[in-house]
C-alpha cells in the first residue's frame, strides 16, 4: 500500500471518490504525482492510499462539505453514480476542480434510451433497436417478431455491469421483456456476433486522446458462460492491430463535439464499448468514466504522469501533453467472494483476506475490501483485482495468475481464461500458427522426380494422391484388383489429447484419416498397420490408443495387422507422443476414382465434417492456447475439450453403397490445405471448381474461430475444413439421386467450370 500525507512544495491536495479497484487504481496513479501534495479518497477501501474518508460517493453534499473542508482543490471521479447525482456540477460551483462529465452529460450512460438517440442522430454505427416504457410488452414483442434476429434487453438505466439479459428463445424472451418492462424504461436491441472491446479516452471538451483498446470479461465462468458481472477481469493492449486513433474519430469525437456545440464541454473520460461484427464495430454502450477492471490494466500501462494529463484536460491544452505507454502488456483477474455475482455466502462478507506478496511484474488494487481491527476482510463481490505485467500478453497473464494464486480468501474464485481470446488476432495466416502449406507443396514437389525413379508400370497414383495405388491383378477374387495404400499422422492434436488426458480418439483418427484417404479411390479397406511412439513408453495410455484403432477398424471391417510402439527418450518431449499408421484397401481398376468422366457443370455435394478431423490443430492449439478446455465458448454445445477432441468421422458407412455407382465421378476428402488444396487434387487440366460461401451450416467451432482470428475466408478455408468433410463430385442431372441414396444430409456447394489453362484450383465465391 502506498501511503501519502504531504509533498515539499505547493503541490495540489487531490480528492478521489470511490471505492473499487478502479478509485484504488486511480489513487495509486495519483500518488505517484510530483504535483500532488495531498491524497484524499473517500469512502476508499481496505488498500487505497492516502487519507480517507466516510462520505459516500453518492452524497453530493457531503463530497462538496470535505472538499471545501480539506482544501481540496482538484477532484477524480471515479463511479458513475457520483456523475450521475450530479457531483461535477456542485464541485464546480463550490470553486472545485472536478475531473468528469456534467450531470447532463452522465446521461449518455445512465439513460440508454438518451445514448441510443444520441448515436442515431450522430450516425454512429450501432444495432437496430427500439426503446420500450413500463406497459408497452405487446409492442415489444412485436417488434422481436418482427426484427427476427436473437436480442438483448437492456434496462435503461445504470446497473453496475448487470442489466443486461440475453434470452435464447421465444419463451425467454417473454420472461425477460415482461421483467424488464417491470422495472423500468428498457432498450432492446439486435443481438450482435463478436468480440468486445472497450475504447476509454480523455477529454478535454474539445480533443478526445484514446487509451489502448482493453478487453473486459463479463461473464462469472471460464468460456464466458454464466451471468453477467462488474467484470471479472480485462486485459491491454486488446487487439493491437486496431487503429485506435480512427475508432476514436468515430465513436468519441462526436460525442465530445456535440456536448460542445450544445455550450457544455465534456472533460473527464469517455468509454465507447464496442462489438466487433462481421461488417465492423458497432457502438454496444457509452460511459461517461473509467472501467473497472479496465482502470486497473490501463493505469498500469500509463507512464504519463496522471495528473499532468487530468490538468491538461481541465484546461483545455490535452493535445500538449503527450500520453505515453510502457511498452507492455497487462493482464487483470478479479478475485470475487463465494456466491458473487449473485447473494454472497454470508460467512464471504466478512471473511479473511491474505494476499501474498507479488514482484514487480504484479500489483494488487483491492475492491470490496475493508480493514477491520487491523485484519483485512472482505466485504463485497469483487475483492482485489490482481494485474500481471510483462513484455507481452503471455507474460503478463503468467504473473497475473502467479499473483492470484497467492490470494487466500475462503470459497473465492476467478477466472482462469483472461485474454483468451489474444492468440487468436495474431493469426493471420495458418503459417503464422506454425504451418507453412507453401513450403509443403514444394517439399512434394522436389521429392517427385526422386520417387519416380523407383516407380513400375503398376504404379496408378503416386506422390501427391490421397494415396499410393498399384495395379495387383494376381489377385484372382477381382476381375482387376488395385490396391491402394494411405500412410497418415494425427498431427499436432495427439498434443492436445496428451494434455488433456484424452487419447483414446486419437487411435480412432489415424483409422479413419486413412480409411477415408483410400476411399477417395473407390477402394475399401483390408488391414491397418500402426506406429505409436513416445518419450516414455506407458503401456496403459498405448492400450487406450490401440483400443481406439480397434473400435474404428472393427466399423469398418478391417483387421490390424501388425504395428510397432518405440520408445524414444530425448526425441519426444516428456509426455508427448506420436501416432502414425498405414492402411492399405482394394479396387476393382474399372471403379478406381477420379473417373475419367469429370467435366464442367458438375457439382459438389459436400458430407458434413464432425469437427476438425486431424487437421489444422497448429492453428486451433494458438488460437485457444487461453481457453478453458472443460467450458463452452460462443454457440459451442458442449466443451471446447469435447468440440477439439471429436474423432475423425469414417466416410466408408454413408458412402460404401455408392462407392460402385457409375454416377459417382470422383471423391475429395477435405484433409490439411482444406477445400482450396484438396478439391483440385480430382481435376483434370483445363478444369477449375467455384465453391460458394455460405451453401452449407458452418459449425459453431469453425464460426468461432473466424471470429476470433483475422484471417481472410481464402486462408480459413485453406486451413480448416470449415464443416465440410467430404466431397463428392457428380453430373448436376444426377446430383438429387445420388443425395437421396447417402441417407444424411448434404449439400452442393458448388460446380466445376472451365479454366484458363492453369493448374486446376477452387475459386471461393459469395452466396
Amino acid at each position: 500500500m502506498t501511503t501519502i500525507t504531504a509533498k515539499p512544495g505547493n503541490g495540489r491536495v487531490v480528492l478521489v471518490v470511490g471505492s473499487g479497484g478502479r478509485e484504488h487504481a486511480i489513487a495509486e496513479a495519483v500518488a505517484r504525482s510530483p504535483r500532488v501534495s495531498r491524497l484524499l479518497v473517500t469512502p476508499g477501501n481496505g488498500g487505497t492510499p492516502g487519507e480517507r474518508f466516510g462520505v459516500a460517493s453518492s452524497d453530493i453534499a457531503g463530497l462538496v462539505e470535505l472538499a471545501v473542508r480539506e482544501g481540496v482543490d482538484l477532484a477524480i471521479i471515479g463511479p458513475e453514480v457520483s456523475l450521475e447525482a450530479g457531483v461535477v456540477d456542485a464541485l464546480t460551483r463550490a470553486g472545485v476542480q472536478a475531473f468528469g462529465p456534467t450531470a447532463s452529460l452522465a446521461r449518455i450512460e445512465a439513460s440508454k434510451a438518451h445514448a441510443r438517440r444520441l448515436a442515431t442522430r450522430l450516425g454512429i454505427p450501432q444495432p437496430r433497436h427500439a426503446v420500450f416504457a413500463p406497459g408497452d410488452e405487446d409492442a415489444a414483442l412485436e417488434w422481436v417478431r418482427r426484427v427476427g434476429v436473437s436480442i438483448v434487453v437492456k434496462q435503461s438505466g445504470l446497473a453496475a455491469g448487470k442489466g443486461v439479459s440475453l434470452p435464447d428463445d421465444h419463451p425467454s424472451v417473454v420472461v425477460a421483456v415482461h421483467d424488464a418492462l417491470t422495472h423500468g424504461e428498457k432498450v432492446i436491441e439486435e443481438r450482435l456476433s463478436g468480440p468486445e472491446y472497450s475504447l476509454i479516452a480523455f477529454c478535454d471538451g474539445r480533443t478526445a486522446r484514446a487509451l489502448p483498446l482493453a478487453q473486459d470479461h463479463k461473464r462469472v465462468l471460464d468460456g464466458d458462460q454464466g451471468p453477467n458481472t462488474g467484470g471479472m477481469g480485462a486485459y491491454a493492449p486488446a487487439n493491437p492491430s486496431a487503429d485506435v486513433a480512427a475508432l476514436c474519430r468515430k465513436f468519441i469525437d462526436p460525442i465530445v463535439a456535440d456536448a460542445a456545440s450544445q455550450g457544455t464541454l465534456y472533460v473527464g473520460m469517455l468509454y465507447a464499448g464496442l462489438m466487433w461484427t462481421a461488417n465492423g464495430p458497432r457502438l454496444l454502450e457509452w460511459n461517461c468514466r473509467f472501467g473497472d477492471p479496465e482502470a486497473q490494466v490501463l493505469l498500469s500501462l500509463l507512464d504519463t504522469d496522471l495528473i499532468e494529463v487530468v490538468e491538461a484536460c481541465l484546461a483545455g491544452a490535452l493535445e500538449t501533453v503527450p500520453i505515453r505507454l510502457r511498452t507492455s502488456s497487462a493482464v487483470g483477474v478479479v478475485v470475487a467472494s463465494a456466491g458473487y455475482p449473485g447473494e454472497l455466502v454470508p460467512t464471504s462478507s466478512r471473511a479473511v483476506v491474505t494476499l501474498g506478496a507479488p514482484q514487480g511484474a504484479a500489483h494488487l488494487f483491492h475492491g470490496a475490501t475493508e480493514m477491520v481491527d487491523g485484519v483485512l476482510v472482505a466485504n463485497g463481490g469483487r475483492v482485489v483485482t490482481v494485474v500481471g505485467i510483462g513484455a507481452d500478453l503471455a507474460e503478463a497473464r503468467d504473473h497475473a495468475y502467479q499473483a492470484a494464486s497467492g490470494v487466500r480468501l475462503a470459497g473465492s474464485h476467478y477466472r482462469r481464461d483472461i485474454a483468451w481470446r489474444a492468440p487468436g488476432l495474431a493469426v493471420a495466416s495458418y503459417k503464422a500458427a506454425g504451418v507453412d502449406i507453401e513450403e509443403g507443396n514444394r517439399a512434394v514437389s522436389l521429392l517427385k522426380s526422386s520417387v519416380a525413379s523407383t516407380t513400375n508400370h503398376r504404379v496408378l497414383r503416386g506422390v501427391g494422391s490421397f494415396g499410393g495405388a498399384m495395379d495387383v491383378s494376381f489377385l484372382k477374387e477381382f476381375d482387376h484388383p488395385v490396391l491402394v495404400a494411405s500412410t497418415d499422422g494425427v498431427g499436432t492434436k495427439v498434443e492436445l489429447a496428451a494434455r488433456l488426458g484424452r487419447v483414446r480418439g486419437t487411435g480412432m483418427d489415424i483409422v479413419n484419416h486413412c480409411i477415408n484417404d483410400v476411399l477417395v479411390q473407390g477402394a475399401r479397406p483390408l488391414f491397418f498397420l500402426d506406429y505409436v511412439a513416445s518419450s516414455r513408453l506407458d503401456a496403459s495410455r498405448v492400450a487406450e490408443i490401440v483400443d481406439g484403432m480397434s473400435e474404428a477398424c472393427r466399423v469398418s471391417g478391417c483387421v490390424i495387422l501388425g504395428g510397432e510402439t518405440a520408445e524414444m527418450p530425448g526425441v519426444y518431449a516428456p509426455g508427448a507422443f506420436d501416432i502414425a499408421g498405414t492402411l492399405v484397401g482394394v479396387v476393382e481398376r474399372d471403379d478406381l476414382l477420379p473417373r475419367p468422366t469429370v467435366s464442367v457443370g458438375d457439382v459438389l455435394v459436400g458430407l458434413a465434417s464432425n469437427g476438425p478431423h486431424t487437421n489444422g490443430y497448429s492453428l486451433l492449439r494458438r488460437v485457444f492456447a487461453w481457453a478453458s478446455p472443460d467450458h463452452a465458448y460462443g454457440r459451442l454445445d458442449r466443451s471446447l475439450a469435447d468440440a477439439l477432441l471429436e474423432p475423425h468421422r469414417s466416410y466408408l458407412p454413408v458412402l460404401g453403397p455408392i462407392l460402385r455407382d457409375t454416377r459417382l465421378k470422383a471423391l475429395v476428402h477435405v484433409t490439411g490445405g482444406g477445400l482450396v488444396e484438396n478439391v483440385p487434387r480430382v481435376l483434370p487440366q483445363g478444369l477449375d471448381a467455384t465453391i460458394r460461401l455460405g451453401s452449407w451450416p458452418v459449425p459453431a467451432l469453425f464460426s468461432l474461430v473466424a471470429e476470433l482470428t483475422t484471417m481472410d475466408p481464402a486462408e480459413l478455408h485453406r486451413a480448416l475444413n470449415m464443416g465440410i468433410g467430404m466431397v463428392l463430385v457428380v453430373a448436376r442431372e444426377d446430383a438429387s439421386a445420388i443425395r437421396e441414396k447417402l441417407g444424411e444430409n448434404s449439400w452442393i456447394i458448388g460446380e466445376l467450370v472451365p479454366s484458363d489453362g492453369h493448374a486446376p484450383c477452387v475459386r471461393l465465391v459469395g452466396r
